[in-house]
């Protein structure tokens, strides 16, 4: 048994070293400076997950401001200096935004590929989500959710109190179930077999999004989903009931949906409901942490609570509306969320100390890139990545950036501030929680809508408190980093009952 495991010993440690000696890249001239790792394909991947940021800023001390890694098998070039994203953007022709996003969409949900090369698709997908995301098409989404937030919210009305009562909850889990059935009914329509048939969909769904959420990260990263075998049956029962013929008891289905469905026309019913899947967890995955940070940060902070508390004042006076939980729910139209800067400014602010989304982008082949530090030769194949979050707390852009203040995206007029420096320069990218140029998310601003209606109608309808008022703002959840914004790792409680009207 010595002499068997002595000699699988020998073994994995010649293959280690032949890996050392011909398997790892060399860096040639005009490359960027080149951190191999010393595990095999892995390469510097355990140390990037466990704390990408700390990684990074090591990584940019050590190397200047762009630097190689290999991660996964794939080599990654990092970008720290925010002056030069404006022309990473400029060396478009190069880049494949696609390859990456259309990959990890077919391996994550399970369905073919919808990159239009590809011939699965009547025309660019992106396209489609600009189209029924925004525009016209926005204005109907954000009627739609402003109801479906106030159903979900004024349902506890049904059981009619003269003395409303506090009701006590951890605010993640709260805000992940009201917005997740609100953006269910808004992209998937209401079912017409009734309430009951609908809270018992919604309920089942909630919790299989749940498990297949939980192990995303591990999807993203190469792993089958056959090896989570919850996870899978989670996966494939959220599907099931985005197939056709469920679509087809349903109501008021978006027109995103209905689009993505005569669209992929060579996809089987399956494939496309996994697509709709895809859609769903696009809408919600990032959505509900930046409305649990959004909500946390404003209550915890008094002066953000008493400057939106006012602006939706204000703003419900100036349209006309007037609360009232037996009477009409309260509408407001495109113009008049926009005009809300303090809302604005909250929930930026969250996002900015909440978000790590991952900048992606492959070489289509060999080039140079010309960049604000300097030119450098890139491969076929390779990455070229951001990370914002290097940038959304940096000192020098972001004063005290680990503070959360409300705001920080005002100027001295009361009005949305976009003047951000670095090295005394002007930056045009100082906020990408997003993402930007092609790969920059169809949906944000639906996304920043649904937030701010949310905000709107928690002030509105109820009044808030923290459980403990000197409670610390809970850490990220680092396993998460890469993907966008980062949820709590513990949640907070909160106390909240409707208010007497």
């Amino acid at each position: 048994m010595m002499t068997v495991s002595l000699i699988w010993g020998i073994v994995v440690a010649v293959c280690c070293c032949l890996w050392l000696i011909l398997g790892m890249r060399r860096r040639q001239m005009g490359e960027p400076p080149l951190e191999n790792g010393l595990i095999p394909y892995l390469g510097c991947a355990l140390q990037f997950g466990a704390n990408p940021l700390e990684f990074l800023r090591a990584s940019q001390k050590k190397h200047g401001p762009v630097f190689t890694c290999r991660l996964m098998g794939n080599y990654v070039h990092f970008l720290t200096n925010p002056l030069s994203y404006q022309k990473v953007l400029c060396h478009g022709k190069y880049l494949d935004w696609k390859k990456f996003h259309f990959t990890t969409s077919a391996k994550v949900f399970g369905h073919r590929s919808i990159d239009p090369s590809d011939g699965n698709t009547t025309e660019n997908i992106n396209k489609t989500f600009i189209k029924t995301l925004q525009g016209d098409a926005l204005n109907s989404l954000t009627e739609t959710m402003m109801e479906n937030l106030q159903l979900v919210m004024r349902r506890p009305l049904v059981a009619k109190s003269n003395t409303p009562a506090w009701v006590t909850e951890g605010m993640y889990s709260f805000c992940y179930r009201v917005m997740f059935e609100a953006g269910y009914l808004t992209l998937f329509g209401k079912d017409l077999t009734g309430q009951d048939a609908q809270k018992a969909l919604i309920l089942n769904n909630l919790d299989h999004f749940k498990q297949f959420d939980k192990i995303f990260p591990a999807l993203v990263a190469g792993l089958p989903i056959h090896v989570f075998k919850t996870a899978h049956h989670a996966r494939e029962k959220l599907a099931e009931g985005l197939r056709h013929e469920n679509l087809g008891k349903r109501d008021h289905i978006s027109e995103l949906v209905r689009f993505l469905n005569d669209m992929l026309y060579t996809l089987d019913d399956m494939e496309k409901a996994k697509t709709h899947l895809a859609v769903l967890w696009a809408s919600q995955a990032n959505t509900i942490p930046a409305t649990f940070w959004s909500l946390f940060q404003m209550i915890r902070s008094p002066e953000a609570l008493k400057a939106a508390t006012e602006e939706v004042k204000k703003t419900l006076e100036s349209a006309g509306q007037k609360i009232s939980f037996e009477g009409s729910p309260i509408c407001l139209n495109q113009r008049q969320l926009n005009e809300t800067p303090v809302l604005d400014s909250i929930i930026k602010e969250s996002l900015r100390l909440s978000s790590a989304s991952l900048n992606i982008r492959t070489a289509k082949e060999d080039f140079t890139l010309h960049l604000q530090d300097g030119s450098y030769n890139i491969r076929k194949d390779d990455i070229i990545a951001l990370y914002p979050q290097l940038m959304h707390l940096d000192p020098e852009i972001y004063p005290d950036p680990l503070t959360f203040k409300y705001d920080r995206y005002l100027d001295e007029n009361g009005k949305t501030k976009t003047t951000f420096y670095s090295n005394g320069i002007k930056l045009k990218y100082y906020y990408m929680p997003f993402g930007s140029g092609a790969t920059i998310c169809p949906g944000r601003l639906f996304a920043v809508q649904e937030i701010k209606q949310f905000l709107i109608l928690m002030l509105s309808y109820f009044e808030l408190e923290l459980v403990d008022s000197h409670v610390k703002c809970p850490p990220l959840d680092q396993s998460r980093a890469g993907l966008g914004v980062l949820p709590p790792l513990n949640d907070i409680e909160f106390k909240y009952k409707f208010k007497h009207l």
